[in-house]
């Protein structure tokens, strides 16, 4: 199989920047080659900053218990058994980091997946602060590796300053170092796409090696988070394109679709390994309602070729996107989904030059010929990953769609191959716009929002949950209620994993009581505002707003 599509192989230039060289006869100039990896040690140390200060200070978001609870129970029993909605793969690297914290873990616990992650965190003598910092550490590590296949991919297609361009519009996006900084597994998912385009890239110049390490990062992908079957055929697509591109002779054809099929093999066996790291026995018994699908739906299920556990939790899922659910955007409530949500979503949360930037290195990398042959690789895995998400039920946030931020970054770069003065000033002038605005957000990127629509401090306005308020400020609001409210009676409101009574806030539900009865401090998060109907409302609406948490949770005087 292998000489069917490596031999005969014609190699063909790629249309890349040709390398720098020194000039004939002169010896290299001590020093000449630093500043290069310099400023990329830079760009990634400030990230790295921005990452592990923020993740030190926020409590556990809605999503991470489940992760934790789910990578402890794989790490301490071996065993499938809860949060079969998302593989194994980014769980386990989570795990690693719990491992090194070596928790006390309950196996005889046995509550819903959501309980699991509160009873390990909160319940079985653990330090959830200590405890959260390692299980998000491997997910840090992760982000930081990505910047290195943004900038590498960037400088293979717009030279140096192109790639540093594009280093640095990633290290500086707001939702990357917000999602970047959590156990979740958003940025682990569209990394791992990243990284099979990237290779598939490369994979133009020798098959032989890229197509197959191409197919292990998309095993990666789809063994981290299912919304990424979409680029599959994509990147199958792509890995023909690559091995049609170095092949000649009459087997042309053949050869490529054996380099798509590889990709698709080497993918489905990394699913497979990473269920069996968890459990080799591959034992199998849901512990939540697993929906029956029926339809296009359940055909395509049935046919996946993934262990049942995958299946399930495709299942699930399908079911997860049959609910009601509500969402939020420019201060209207509504039930269902808006097919336009993440494009005005992300319209609020990108900052202004990096909007521009992505505009621009899109055209550039379509229009300007020696980059078209990249335009594939770089543009058609986003658009169709953002084409599925924009189908999704849940308007959740632009996490659905943090892979733009990656793959778009590179496109910007490829802006600095115009070789244009005002063209590199310009350019200049719109990274150095996004880091100023990313910067001035420091250290509150989930609620980020840029100078458009007000910044951080408005953004409850327009968008809400993991948007704004994935109750990741207990502890702030904690610290907040003794600096300045210490002995008041106080209400709250939230949605979220963590346990309040933990950071020492002693609250009533005003729900619960008769709305004459509320009097003293209300305390209501951003998302449950948005959302707030009836009893809620109304007790909003006879308050009067005197404080703001971490952008996140709004403070009311009764």
């Amino acid at each position: 199989m292998r000489d069917l599509w490596t031999a005969p192989a014609v190699q063909r230039p790629l249309s890349l920047p040709p390398p720098a060289t020194a000039t004939a006869g002169a010896a290299p100039r001590p020093g000449a080659r630093w500043p290069l990896p310099f400023l990329v040690s830079v760009l990634l140390a400030a990230m790295a900053f921005a990452m592990v200060t923020t993740a030190v200070r926020q409590t556990p978001t809605i999503d991470e218990p489940v992760y934790v609870g789910a990578a402890a129970e794989y790490t301490h029993e071996h065993r499938l058994r809860h949060n079969p909605e998302h593989p194994p793969l980014g769980k386990l690297l989570i795990g690693a980091g719990v491992a090194l914290a070596d928790p006390r873990v309950d196996p005889s616990f046995t509550g819903d997946q959501g309980a699991v992650g509160r009873h390990l965190l909160y319940e079985t003598g653990n330090d959830p602060w200590r405890l959260m910092l390692w299980a998000r550490l491997p997910v840090i590590a992760l982000t930081l590796l990505f910047g290195l296949v943004v900038f590498t991919f960037t400088r293979e297609l717009a030279g140096k300053a192109g790639a540093l361009a594009a280093l640095a519009l990633y290290c500086f996006s707001p939702d990357v170092i917000a999602h970047g900084s959590l156990a979740t597994l958003d940025v682990p998912a569209a990394g791992f796409v990243l990284t099979s385009a990237w290779l598939l890239w490369r994979a133009r110049r020798g098959p032989r090696l890229y197509v197959p390490l191409a197919g292990v990062a998309l095993g990666a992908a789809l063994a981290t988070k299912m919304s990424t079957l979409p680029a599959v055929p994509v990147l199958m697509a792509l890995a023909a394109v690559s091995v049609w591109h170095t092949s000649g002779g009459g087997r042309r054809l053949v050869r490529a679709a054996v380099g798509a099929g590889v990709v698709a093999l080497v993918a489905i066996a990394v699913v497979w390994v990473t269920y069996l790291m968890v459990d080799p026995l591959l034992r199998w018994t849901p512990k939540q309602h697993v929906p029956v699908v029926h339809g296009l739906r359940g055909l395509l299920v049935r046919f996946l070729p993934f262990p049942e556990a995958y299946r399930d939790g495709m299942r699930v899922q399908f079911g997860l996107e049959n609910r009601p659910w509500q969402g939020f955007l420019f201060g209207r409530l509504y039930s269902g989904s808006l097919w336009y949500y993440l494009p005005a979503a992300l319209l609020v949360k990108t900052p202004l030059g990096m909007l521009a930037l992505w505009a621009a290195g899109a055209v550039v990398v379509v229009a300007v010929r020696r980059l078209r042959p990249a335009a594939p690789y770089v543009l058609a895995p986003p658009l169709v990953l953002l084409a599925a998400a924009m189908q999704g039920a849940r308007d959740f946030g632009t996490r659905y769609a943090v892979f733009l931020p990656l793959f778009l970054a590179v496109a910007a770069g490829c802006v600095l191959v115009v070789r244009r003065r005002w063209v590199s000033v310009g350019a200049g002038v719109l990274v150095a716009f996004v880091a100023v605005s990313s910067l001035r957000t420091y250290p509150y990127y989930l609620p980020y929002s840029n100078e458009a629509f007000g910044g951080p401090g408005r953004t409850r306005e327009f968008l809400h949950d993991s948007n704004v308020d994935w109750v990741q400020d207990l502890g702030r609001l904690a610290q907040r209620l003794r600096e300045r409210y210490p002995g008041e009676r106080v209400w709250l409101v939230y949605k979220g994993s963590g346990v309040p009574s933990f950071y020492g806030i002693r609250a009533g539900d005003p729900r619960e009581v008769p709305v004459g009865d509320v009097r003293g401090v209300l305390v209501v998060s951003d998302s449950a505002a948005a959302k707030a109907t009836g009893r809620l409302a109304e007790l909003i609406g006879g308050s009067r707003p005197v404080d703001d948490v971490g952008h996140s949770i709004t403070v009311y005087r009764r």
